[in-house]
């Protein structure tokens, strides 16, 4: 889990609330976590009915949230005010819904949990409320995770179920999920309906139950082409027939045309790799390892062949674009 995220949550659990949670940035998935437990555990069922108030953005102002957030709890020690949606404010970036909001930052009523779940992106720093939020310490920004810290959420996000996924089943949740914090969890608890927990959660298990959710593009197919990893290929050619508008069949032929035809040069010059940047370089060198010069000559001729096809010669009755890259993959990984 994320240190600051477990951080906030331990606090909460010992019953350490601060009065303000200005939560924000990219990844909503902490957002939502730590305003459902604040929404969940502060007050009591029988003290919720007049202490927690719950609104959203596009409704309010900055004063009227300021109106429910000044209010003293009723029959409770506390109330909670939380604001979904907080970026909808209409006044939050204005002149005046900035000066009370930094007004009521400065000194909060501490009998007040006031929850302001800012989504999708963080504070404008070039505008004033922005720029001295930072300032507050209850003022947390989420980023998206890096993809290398993804396998760490799905391993912990399925103990905390009971559960254990070999470690393939980790990577393969997370090569068809991508970096969505919240989607890989709807997919864990989807998952894990009816699952028995003996049963081991292998990355068969995974893929047959789980949509590729993940985006892809020709630059992540050409590493996998280059290091022959076929699972992954047909993975991504998956997700491209699913996306063909995005991802139209001729431009991924011409630039895996451009891409074998360079490397067939460089396969017979006597320079090799020599002449090329380190970054090129170390794509070609490692495409030679895994494509011989006659390879890579009957790999252009497949490339040929597909580009004729989507023009429309020698096509196959029923052939569509999606198949005609299939087919020219199988070709490529033959």
């Amino acid at each position: 889990m994320d240190a600051l995220v477990k951080k906030i949550i331990d606090e909460i659990k010992k019953k350490k609330y601060r009065p303000v949670y200005f939560l924000q940035g990219e990844e909503n998935f902490y957002i939502d976590k730590i305003s459902s437990l604040l929404e969940s555990t502060v007050l009591s069922e029988s003290e919720k009915s007049f202490n927690q108030t719950i609104v959203y953005g596009k409704d309010v102002t900055v004063g009227q949230i300021l109106t429910h957030a000044k209010r003293f709890p009723m029959m409770a020690e506390r109330q909670v005010v939380i604001v979904r949606e907080a970026q909808d404010v209409s006044d939050l970036n204005k002149e005046q819904g900035t000066k009370l909001l930094l007004d009521y930052f400065a000194k909060p009523v501490p009998s007040t949990v006031l929850v302001m779940c800012h989504k999708h992106k963080p504070m404008d720093k070039r505008k004033e409320l922005g720029k001295k939020a930072d300032k507050f310490d209850f003022v947390h920004t989420f980023k998206k995770p890096y993809q290398n810290q993804l396998a760490d959420f799905v391993q912990e996000y399925f103990s905390e179920t009971g559960y254990k996924p070999e470690a393939n089943g980790v990577y393969a949740m997370v090569e068809y999920v991508g970096n969505d914090l919240s989607r890989l969890a709807n997919e864990i608890d989807k998952l894990l309906i009816g699952k028995n927990k003996e049963e081991p959660i292998t990355a068969e298990y995974i893929m047959a139950r789980v949509g590729i959710s993940r985006e892809y593009n020709i630059f992540e197919l050409q590493k996998a082409v280059i290091t022959r990893n076929v699972p992954k290929v047909f993975q991504i050619v998956l997700y491209f027939q699913a996306n063909l508008k995005r991802n139209p069949v001729i431009v991924s032929v011409a630039f895996f045309y451009s891409f074998f035809s360079k490397l067939l040069v460089t396969a017979t010059a006597k320079g090799g790799t020599a002449q090329m940047n380190p970054y090129q370089a170390k794509d070609y060198a490692e495409a030679l390892q895994h494509y011989s010069a006659g390879q890579i000559q009957r790999i252009i001729t497949l490339l040929k062949t597909a580009d004729l096809k989507l023009k429309g010669v020698n096509v196959g009755s029923g052939e569509d674009e999606g198949q005609i890259l299939q087919e020219l993959m199988v070709g490529i990984m033959a």
